[in-house]
């Protein structure tokens, strides 16, 4: 009996380690994982990935989030409310880390302030068939400036 015990708290805690440190679902985690990898001078179509993990790391610990990515003229995007705690952390941008498949990019992050609408749009228009209900809720491209933020990834040193 004594064993059972031992072996279910192990669980328990085994259990409550995977929740706290790795992202599930819309839940952040701290640990990204993956192969460091450098970034490749062009990236490959992701027209068919639909999630990546990204890591933010300026504050007391890192944040890892599964997001949608979208590519627009050969640069990886991601959107976020500015709500959202991984946005507030970024501010107008900085350094991140992305997961795609198993490989980990070191990437820099920028805010757009012109020509996000674009990029939204895109972003809007790969996830809808998809996701309708997720979509269907977002407001108008037009009317999301206070709501959205929209980042461009790119190499460190603007590569």
């Amino acid at each position: 009996m004594k064993i059972i015990k031992v072996i279910a708290l192990v669980l328990i805690v085994v259990v409550i380690g995977v929740i706290f440190t790795a992202p599930i679902g819309p839940f952040p985690g701290f640990f990204i994982g993956g192969t460091p990898t450098q970034v490749p001078a062009t990236w490959p179509d992701t027209s068919g990935l639909h999630e990546i993990r990204l890591e933010v790391d300026q504050g007391l610990l890192p944040r890892v989030v599964i997001i949608w990515v979208i590519q627009v003229d050969g640069a990886l995007h991601v959107a976020g409310s500015n709500e959202s705690g991984w946005v507030r952390m970024l501010g107008d941008g900085g350094p991140v880390r992305v997961r795609i498949r198993n490989e980990t990019y070191a990437l820099q992050a920028e805010r757009l302030t012109s020509d996000w609408q674009r990029v939204l749009q895109a972003y809007v228009d790969k996830y809808r068939p998809d996701y309708p209900d997720i979509v269907g809720g977002f407001p108008p491209v037009e009317e999301a400036a206070d709501i959205f933020a929209v980042f461009r990834l790119t190499a460190p040193g603007g590569g």
